[in-house]
C-alpha cells in the first residue's frame, strides 16, 4: 500500500541529506484532509504537515491567492513596502492586539526558527548588556538553528553540536518556583510554549502562564510565547496563550499562518519592538509579497469559517471516541492539537506505523504518545474513520507478542 521513497536514483544515491531518515511515502497531491501517494493510495492526514495545513491541502482560496500574486509581484526587497505584506502585518497585529490588549509590530521571517531567532535578539537588545540570558523550559522545542536549539530544553539534541551558544537557562516545565529562582538581574526574558508540542503535547498547567507573567512583570523580564505550533486557531483560540488570559510581550508565529507557504513572524508591542533600530535585524525574504499573500488569505478564510469553533468541535468529537478506549490512558491538549497517551508497553512508533499501513497519518511525538493535529476543516466522517483506524492500530500493537 502506498509508494515508498526509492533511494536508488539515477545518481546512485538519495538526493536529500539524511536528517529525516528514509521517507515513509512519496506523496504527490492533497485535497483537504486527504493526501495521495504516487500509486494513488489515499491517506487521511491527521498531522497536517505538523500543524501547518490547518485549512487543508490545496485550499482553493489560498491557492488562488498565491497564484494571483505570483503573476503580479513576487519579491522586491525591504527597501520598499508592498501592499500585501502591509495588509498581512496589519491583520496579524489586529489579532494580537485583540488577544493582548496592546498594539504591536511584526517582523516577517521564513520559518518558526527564524521567528524565534528574532525574538531572542529582540530580548537581548531590549534588556541591554549584562542581561542577555533567557529562561526556557525542559522539554521545549524552539528550532534547529544554533541559538534556537540552545533555547530548546532537550539536552540530547545539543550534544552533537556542542559547544552550544550560552545564555540559556532550562528549568522544569510547569515549575513556577524554578522560574522565580532563575529570573535574576542577568535574565532578560522567559520564553515558553503555551503547549509543548514536540515535547509530548504538554499543555501549560493551570495557573502556570499567569504565574510566569507576574514574575516577569515584577522582575522586569520579557514574557515571550512561542506560538509556532499552537497559533492560528489550532487550540480552539487564535493563540494558545489566550486559554490562560495572559498578555505576553513577544509572540512568535509560523506553520499554519501560510497553510504550507513557508513563512513566520515575530510580533511585539510597539514599546518593545522599539528596541530594534535600522540594521539590528533583517532578512532578504522578510515580507515577500508571495508568502504574505498566503497569510492574508489564511486569516481571512479562518475568520470566515470561525476556525476556532471548528477546532473546539473537532476536539470534542475526538475525545468522545478516545476517552476510556482500550489502550488509551488519556488525551492531552486543546483544540486539534492533541496527544493520545498510550498504556505502558504500547510503543507509539509501532502504532503510528500500523496506522500508516491502514491509511492514516499520525506521528509518535514520543515513545508513549501519538500526536493528532488534522486540518481544522476535518469533517466528522473523517474523524470517525481516522479514530477507527487509530484504535484498531492500538489494539493490533497491544496484542502483538
Amino acid at each position: 500500500m502506498g509508494h515508498t521513497f526509492d533511494t536508488d536514483t539515477a545518481v546512485g544515491h538519495c538526493p536529500f541529506m539524511p536528517v529525516f531518515g528514509p521517507p515513509a511515502l512519496m506523496l504527490e497531491r492533497g485535497d483537504g484532509t486527504e493526501v495521495f501517494a504516487t500509486d494513488g493510495t489515499r491517506y487521511l492526514d491527521f498531522l497536517a504537515g505538523i500543524s501547518v495545513v490547518s485549512l487543508g491541502h490545496s485550499h482553493p482560496v489560498v491557492a488562488d491567492a498565491i497564484a494571483d500574486q505570483a503573476r503580479k509581484l513576487v519579491h522586491v526587497s525591504n527597501f520598499f513596502a508592498n501592499p500585501v505584506a502591509t495588509a498581512a502585518a496589519m491583520s496579524i497585529d489586529g489579532l494580537l492586539t485583540d488577544a493582548t490588549g496592546r498594539a504591536g509590530q511584526v517582523f516577517f521571517t521564513n520559518s518558526g526558527a527564524e521567528a524565534n531567532e528574532c525574538a531572542l535578539k529582540l530580548a537581548r537588545k531590549h534588556a541591554g548588556p549584562g542581561r542577555h540570558k533567557v529562561v526556557t523550559a525542559l522539554g521545549s522545542f524552539h528550532g534547529r538553528t544554533l541559538a534556537t536549539l540552545a533555547a530548546t530544553g532537550q539536552p540530547a539534541k545539543h550534544e552533537p553540536f556542542a559547544p552550544m551558544p550560552d545564555g540559556f537557562i532550562h528549568v522544569p516545565w510547569g515549575d513556577l518556583d524554578a522560574i522565580e529562582a532563575a529570573v535574576d538581574e542577568t535574565v532578560g526574558a522567559v520564553f515558553l510554549e503555551s503547549i509543548q508540542g514536540e515535547g509530548g503535547v504538554n499543555p501549560a498547567p493551570d495557573g502556570y502562564l499567569e504565574g510566569v507573567r507576574e514574575i516577569c512583570t515584577r522582575k522586569g523580564a520579557l514574557m515571550m510565547i512561542d506560538e509556532v505550533q499552537t497559533g492560528f486557531a489550532r487550540t480552539g483560540e487564535w493563540f494558545g496563550f489566550e486559554h490562560s488570559g495572559v498578555s505576553p510581550d513577544v509572540v512568535t508565529l509560523a506553520k499554519a499562518m501560510g497553510n504550507g507557504m513557508p513563512i513566520g513572524a515575530c510580533w511585539a508591542p510597539v514599546g518593545v519592538a522599539a528596541a530594534f533600530v535600522p540594521g539590528d535585524h533583517g532578512s532578504t525574504y522578510s515580507g515577500t509579497a508571495l508568502a504574505t499573500a498566503a497569510v492574508e488569505a489564511v486569516i481571512s478564510e479562518m475568520k470566515r469559517l470561525d476556525a476556532c469553533s471548528l477546532a473546539r468541535a473537532g476536539e470534542s468529537k475526538i475525545r468522545a471516541m478516545l476517552d476510556g478506549a482500550d489502550g488509551v490512558t488519556g488525551v492531552r491538549g486543546n483544540g486539534l492539537l492533541l496527544g493520545v497517551a498510550l498504556e505502558e508497553g504500547i510503543i507509539a512508533g509501532d502504532v503510528a506505523a500500523e496506522a500508516l499501513a491502514n491509511g492514516l497519518i499520525v506521528n509518535a511525538v514520543n515513545a508513549a504518545t501519538i500526536r493528532i493535529a488534522p486540518p481544522l476543516t476535518v469533517s466528522d466522517g473523517e474523524i470517525e474513520e481516522a479514530m477507527g483506524i487509530l484504535l484498531s492500530a492500538i489494539a493490533t500493537v497491544k496484542a502483538a507478542p
